[in-house]
């Protein structure tokens, strides 16, 4: 199968999560024989900062972390969409992408493209800015991908595409494991500020109880304005700039804890989504405590994680795990089996080729364009772990 995926960049992480997500689906995209092409902006805003904070060299690593990728950067004009779709099984189009662009991918689709077409979407916009959402056209869509259940809903409830599926982020394990190296902090705090949507949220959860434990902490992260700098140095913590993702298991590995501290979206109106931290740390056998976050749907069993409903009980349950190095371990090793069990990169493949064959079963095939082995290839592809929640649609 050729899969075909147009995103603002795979390149680039620079306060871009999905990056993270693609890279781990496209790695193993690749390592089940299909292959695999990605379209981003050749100045997308992403990739621009990260050329200003991080330079050359933290593009090119990022460049080389899934060999056999192919990455095609396009001008002020767009993609030539002739050439990214000749031979198409699939296409992949995410919410940050331009809504004439979106809107063109559906149109070919509409006009006999013989690929399938998703949108995915893995942002909380659909509920805090839904207009811009709705200016993107879906009716040539054949489904969306929504990053968790609750998000799948507002699709459904609006209108927006034909056919709706939960497709959580999980954890590229090839790069999220646990590595062995010295310690040199007692936390580390990995994520960027924000746009007012956790201000108050990483005061209570993250400063005030680095300063009340007089702990060793350190914080990674893009966009922090100079007064919310200005306050991490106040309580105590260390403020250490852009951390390429890629490089985070090593900074993970050389700290004994890490806090999530949800931006309020997620906390208050996305219940369920957990955002793609919260694997990676978990992947990287770490142990984690998290400000108040919902699992509605059950992503993580017991003893993965530790929850703290307000200040006093992080900072209880920093000072225990820094404390007792037995219930530590016994939290990662926990959170560590949830991820290798349900959420990583491979799961996720195999549930998208499982969406794949659903709905090629579920409609008339277009004529192949491409050798019959590809369309038995999905045919026989056998459903991911849990297949039937995704399954689930909205109404056509």
């Amino acid at each position: 199968m050729t899969v075909v995926i147009f995103c603002h960049s795979i390149s680039s992480c620079w306060n871009h999560g999905n990056a993270h997500f693609l890279r781990g689906v496209a790695r193993e995209l690749l390592a089940a024989g299909h292959t695999v092409d990605v379209h981003e902006p050749a100045n997308g805003w992403s990739r621009t900062n990260a050329l200003a904070d991080g330079g050359a060299d933290a593009l090119a690593e990022g460049a080389a972390l899934v060999p056999g990728l192919r990455v095609h950067r396009y001008g002020l004009d767009g993609p030539d969409l002739d050439r990214a779709l000749d031979g198409a099984d699939l296409v992949l189009a995410h919410e940050w992408n331009e809504p004439a662009l979106i809107a063109a991918l559906g149109v070919r689709r509409a006009q006999g493209g013989r690929f399938l077409l998703f949108f995915h979407d893995t942002h909380h916009r659909a509920v805090t800015a839904p207009d811009e959402i709705g200016r993107f056209d879906l009716d040539g869509y054949d489904a969306v991908l929504a990053f968790g259940e609750v998000l799948r809903d507002v699709y459904a409830r609006r209108g927006w595409g034909r056919r709706v599926f939960t497709w959580h982020e999980a954890a590229d394990t090839a790069l999220f494991r646990p590595l062995v190296r010295d310690t040199e902090t007692d936390l580390v705090f990995i994520g960027n500020y924000g746009d007012g949507e956790r201000d108050a949220e990483l005061r209570q959860f993250l400063m005030e109880p680095v300063a009340t434990l007089g702990i060793a902490a350190r914080v990674h992260g893009v966009r922090w304005p100079e007064a919310a700098r200005a306050a991490l140095a106040a309580h105590g913590l260390a403020y250490a700039g852009w951390l390429p993702n890629h490089r985070a298991p090593e900074a993970f590995a050389r700290a004994r804890v890490t806090v999530h501290v949800p931006r309020r979206p997620y906390a208050e109106t996305l219940r369920g989504i957990p955002t793609i931290r919260v694997f990676e740390a978990l992947a990287c056998g770490i142990p984690l405590v998290s400000a108040p976050w919902d699992d509605a749907e059950g992503l993580f069993p017991p003893g993965s994680y530790l929850a703290a409903p307000d200040g006093a009980v992080m900072t209880a349950a920093l000072a225990g795990l820094l404390a007792d190095r037995d219930q530590a371990d016994a939290l990662a090793r926990t959170g560590l089996a949830a991820i290798r069990a349900r959420h990583t990169c491979a799961h996720r493949v195999a549930e998208l080729i499982a969406i794949v064959a659903h709905l090629r079963g579920a409609q008339p095939s277009p004529a192949p364009s491409r050798p019959a082995s590809s369309s038995a290839e999905l045919s026989a592809s056998s459903p991911a772990p849990h297949s039937t929640e995704l399954i689930r649609t909205a109404a056509s």
